[in-house]
């Protein structure tokens, strides 16, 4: 079967994109167009929608089917059967020459594509691939596939980010594994020098106050003849006098001796001025002073709740430490010394000031100074959870000092006249009560009367039974509290009394007075 009579199979021309075997071309002037056909052949400069040259160059060529077919304009050959128009075609060098389709042969005489042979279709508007010598599709038609985008801006901006990061990481990783040594060392390795610029402190800083404060406190080693010590500490007053506890130096008081450095580290032994047992307050005599500096007492009874304080002393012997903290409560009933009785002196009954300042064994008899470096109070004991005051367990956030209004009247009473006085309002208290406020006993008491003929509270007009409820307006818990309260106060001191009588309440003013000598029972 020739490829002129083969069926078409409902192939089109990209069925075959080479050709199939060597076309017969004819001359463009003898290609005969029919009506409703479109012609093969292109004039040059002309487009009417018609394809252009199938070999895609400019229309000022002519693209022939076979490389043996001579170009326009040269006389003589031309292809197997050439007719006249090869010489038509060399005078006509702006025609192009159609050439039959492979697939469709042509017979002489017959039309181009071959008797009753239906002509191919034009090419799909939207051919793709369509193989060799296919034209573009034709200007105006169909349109061109959009062109496909790229990665945005912002993509790549951010691709190019996580990259570097990436680069860098991988890049430390890198420089670790090859700087790294085995031991863990490196010998490169520099923190750079230290800061250079100096630092201040404001004056009323923690330090800046103990900078001011600590050359005026002293740290106590004291022996008794048994060879017992006890440790404590001190601060120096006007003359070159310390004050310190009556607990710390207690055992030195029937023979021992007195060591006192210091903050210079330097010692000098010391002697007992003046103790007084009631208030756990003494005052001591160093041999020398070396040129220390006296320190400053303040005015407790400005302080309140909240003040910021320093406590400096000489915890379990590390002398010349500060902690700091706030006062967390005022007239708070502290008995310090031995309250069982065995000791021959009495208890110290003290209307602290409590502070959670850090106050361990070691720390008595130092100061407690507010936020100028003025004393406002007298380290003397701790709260523990065995409740013992004069046990030596740590600190639990709850210390008591002696206000120091209190230690400055007793301290110039021990070093003028060598003892203190004890101030008493002259009454007797029921120990039994227990009932709201404090009662005054209502008949004698080891053959004393409950109320002194002639005491500040007689003058008053208290009686025995009555109930005393407020001091200067202050609730009354027990009689502890009571005596706390008017052993602070100095002799010639007024006080406000409330109390209660057969289910009237009353007020009175009471003038303090004292002893000349202190009694074992406090009144």
């Amino acid at each position: 079967m020739t490829d002129e009579s083969r069926p078409d199979d409902g192939r089109m021309p990209s069925d075959f994109p080479e050709p199939q075997g060597r076309p017969e071309f004819l001359p463009a002037d003898e290609q005969a167009e029919q009506p409703g056909w479109r012609s093969e052949t292109m004039e040059t400069g002309r487009d009417n929608g018609r394809w252009g040259d199938p070999s895609g160059r400019s229309q000022d060529t002519t693209v022939y089917g076979s490389p043996s077919y001579p170009a326009p304009g040269q006389a003589g050959s031309g292809p197997v059967g050439q007719g006249p128009g090869g010489a038509e075609g060399a005078s006509q060098p702006n025609s192009t020459r159609s050439y039959e389709s492979p697939f469709f042969g042509s017979s002489a005489g017959a039309p181009p594509y071959g008797g009753d042979r239906t002509p191919p279709p034009p090419p799909p508007v939207n051919a793709l691939g369509m193989g060799a010598g296919w034209a573009p599709p034709p200007p105006g038609g169909a349109t061109a596939a959009a062109p496909r985008r790229g990665p945005s801006t912002g993509l790549l901006v951010v691709l190019a980010a996580v990259i570097a990061l990436i680069a860098s990481g991988l890049g430390s990783v890198g420089t670790y594994l090859v700087t790294r040594s085995s031991s863990g060392t490196n010998p490169s390795y520099d923190l750079g020098p230290l800061p250079s610029a100096a630092t201040n402190r404001a004056p009323d800083s923690v330090a800046g106050v103990a900078s001011r404060v600590l050359p005026s406190v002293v740290s106590l080693e004291v022996n008794a003849n048994s060879n017992e010590g006890v440790s404590g500490s001190g601060f120096l007053i006007k003359d070159g006098y310390v004050v310190t506890n009556n607990h710390v130096v207690a055992p030195a008081a029937n023979g021992g001796d007195i060591q006192i450095m210091f903050n210079n580290r330097k010692t000098t032994t010391g002697r007992i001025v003046g103790r007084d047992p009631g208030s756990d307050l003494a005052v001591v005599k160093p041999e020398e002073t070396f040129g220390t500096p006296e320190i400053n007492l303040g005015n407790s009874d400005q302080v309140v709740v909240g003040d910021p304080v320093i406590a400096i002393g000489s915890p379990l012997g590390l002398t010349g430490t500060v902690t700091t903290g706030i006062v967390s409560s005022l007239n708070r009933p502290v008995i310090a010394g031995d309250e069982s009785g065995a000791s021959t002196e009495e208890p110290a009954y003290i209307s602290a000031i409590q502070t959670d300042a850090a106050i361990n064994p070691g720390n008595s008899g130092g100061p407690l100074v507010n936020g100028k470096g003025e004393v406002v109070g007298v380290n003397s004991a701790i709260a523990t959870l065995s409740r013992s005051m004069s046990s030596q367990g740590g600190s639990i956030g709850l210390g008591f000092a002696i206000p120091v209004n209190q230690a400055r009247r007793v301290a110039q009473e021990l070093i003028t006249t060598g003892k203190a006085k004890r101030p008493k309002i002259g009454i007797v208290l029921d120990k039994d009560y227990k009932g709201q406020g404090v009662k005054i006993a209502g008949g004698p008491v080891e053959g004393r009367q409950p109320v002194d003929a002639g005491g500040p509270a007689a003058k008053a007009g208290l009686k025995a039974g009555d109930v005393i409820l407020e001091i200067d307006g202050l609730t009354l818990q027990d009689g502890n509290e009571l005596i706390a309260l008017i052993r602070s106060k100095a002799p010639g001191s007024k006080i406000t009394v409330k109390y209660q009588r057969s289910g009237q309440e009353s007020t009175a003013t009471l003038v303090v007075t004292a002893e000349d000598e202190p009694t074992p029972t406090p009144s």
